[in-house]
């Protein structure tokens, strides 16, 4: 049985079903669709050079890679390889073949440090040690069960803010993404990262098949959306929030936590039975946050480097 690498193929609908049913059994506390998949290799900016790798064995894919250039990072020759084997496939060499494809691929776009996330466990660790990364700071996949939880009751907005839906920004989304852009300039990574371009904003982001606007909800402070959290869907029983967050001016006054909940709350009666987010292990305030909903931690990641030789 040979192992070999190539591209994915936008057009093959069984490369996109592969691909997606390989990343949910590797890592089953992130939404992945076919749709997204192919969303996600034909909307990303073309600076990113991104590309989606997979492994197939006899016409099988049993691994998955994501790789890209840092584009929109100030500092140059950064690049990320997020690589997942589906478990029941591992030791045939897949995982080692895609690394290398990735690793070529990026080196000859001038990439020189390298990022990726491994999942907290015994083989993927040795794995990257392996091969020369080193270990960084971690994260946390946290699980709620929606169906069989109890959530803390809604509450109402305190004097001069209104819940609303991403929804209500359909015909003019430009303050979704300026806050959208605030927030994650503050989310903690080893990248840093400039967002300021709209229109790939609307391709990557706005108009992503797993978003659900209807149950992203957003706290409006005196007309401007101060805090959100965005809601990502996969068309059956599954939700997951994409991101939680609150401009600098507008934190400490709980709306982070008050959008979260609404959300939640939409999302079960909407007939969502399991609910996924993500924390990194030192953001103690969304941590807490978390507990507070009912998610409880179903796993861990952890963010390794390596410099290109």
């Amino acid at each position: 049985m040979t192992v070999i690498v190539r591209d994915l193929r936008p057009d093959v609908r069984a490369d996109a079903e592969g691909f997606s049913h390989t990343r949910r059994l590797a890592l089953p506390y992130m939404l992945s669709t076919p749709e997204a998949v192919v969303h996600t290799l034909t909307h990303t900016h073309p600076d990113a050079h991104f590309r989606q790798l997979v492994a197939e064995e006899d016409g099988e894919i049993i691994g998955t890679a994501q790789v890209s250039v840092a584009h929109d990072s100030p500092e140059p020759g950064q690049g990320r390889a997020n690589i997942y084997v589906r478990p029941d496939r591992r030791s045939r060499g897949a995982g080692s073949l895609l690394l290398r494809t990735a690793e070529e691929c990026l080196y000859a776009l001038g990439v020189r440090k390298l990022f990726a996330w491994v999942l907290d466990e015994p083989d993927n660790l040795a794995f990257a040690e392996r091969r020369g990364f080193r270990a960084g700071r971690s994260a946390y996949f946290l699980r709620l069960d929606l169906a069989a939880g109890t959530l803390p009751p809604r509450q109402d907005p305190p004097p001069g803010v209104e819940l609303r839906t991403a929804a209500d920004y359909a015909d003019d989304p430009r303050p979704m993404f300026e806050l959208d852009a605030v927030t994650s300039s503050d989310e903690p990574s080893d990248i840093e990262v400039e967002f300021t371009d709209y229109e790939a904003w609307l391709d990557e982001t706005w108009k992503h098949p797993l978003l659900n606007r209807g149950l992203t909800t957003v706290a409006v402070v005196d007309g401007r959306p101060a805090a959100f959290s965005v809601a990502y869907t996969d068309g059956g029983s599954r939700y997951a929030t994409a991101m939680t967050g609150t401009a600098r001016e507008f934190r400490g006054r709980g709306l982070a936590k008050l959008a979260k909940n609404d959300s939640l709350h939409r999302a079960r009666a909407a007939g969502y039975t399991e609910a996924f987010t993500g924390n990194d292990t030192g953001n103690e305030p969304m941590i807490a946050v978390n507990k507070w909903l009912g998610y409880e931690i179903c796993a861990k990641e952890v963010r390794h480097v390596r410099e290109l030789p």
